[in-house]
């Protein structure tokens, strides 16, 4: 058991190294992003299916709640969560909607969205990251493999480049926290 353990989680560090010496540039360009919206009253929608939405939920709470510093609330909404939207636009339109909807309804100029996709080829993630930059919003994409078609899509594509899902998504969530980390400083640098 403690060999399987041990390849997992040197594994997941493989992960996390490829991302500090190959995605560095490009999580900083997100994080730029965001810190100008946020800087700018501006919201963050995100949203993801499965482990994803989970992330979604997590980062949204993280902006809402706080980080690890006491400072205002962020506005940023997971629209992962509302169980009537979700199944009224599934039933009435398709499952693929589910995301694009409500980027439609709630998403404004300036705003930006947050896609979460492992694989990037997730059609409801990719309609809403399109329907996002309809609406003038900045995108971001978090995604794994290849980037697939969100990798594509997204104004700053932050590709995980291992195949593993579960390796993915850990990069995704820390990823997410130090972006976090980020818009904490530049907060209080702002005073």
């Amino acid at each position: 058991m403690q060999k399987i353990i041990a390849e997992h989680l040197e594994a997941s560090i493989a992960a996390k190294r490829r991302v500090i010496t190959e995605l560095l540039p490009t999580i900083e360009s997100a994080g730029r992003i965001l810190v100008d919206a946020v800087l700018k009253g501006k919201k963050v929608l995100f949203f993801g299916n499965g482990g994803s939405a989970s992330d979604a939920q997590h980062l949204a709470a993280e902006f809402v709640g706080r980080y690890e510093t006491e400072r205002r609330a962020l506005p940023a909404i997971a629209l992962t969560t509302d169980t009537s939207i979700l199944t009224a636009v599934a039933n009435d339109y398709s499952f693929d909607k589910i995301f694009a909807r409500q980027v439609e309804a709630l998403g404004q100029a300036g705003d930006v969205a947050v896609g979460i996709s492992t694989s990037g080829n997730s059609k409801n993630v990719n309609l809403a990251i399109q329907a996002a930059k309809a609406r003038g919003m900045k995108t971001i994409g978090l995604a794994g493999r290849n980037g697939g078609e969100l990798g594509k899509l997204a104004d700053i594509a932050i590709v995980i480049p291992v195949e593993r899902t579960a390796h993915i998504q850990e990069c995704h969530i820390a990823i997410g926290h130090a972006l976090c980390r980020l818009i904490d400083e530049a907060i209080s640098a702002a005073g």
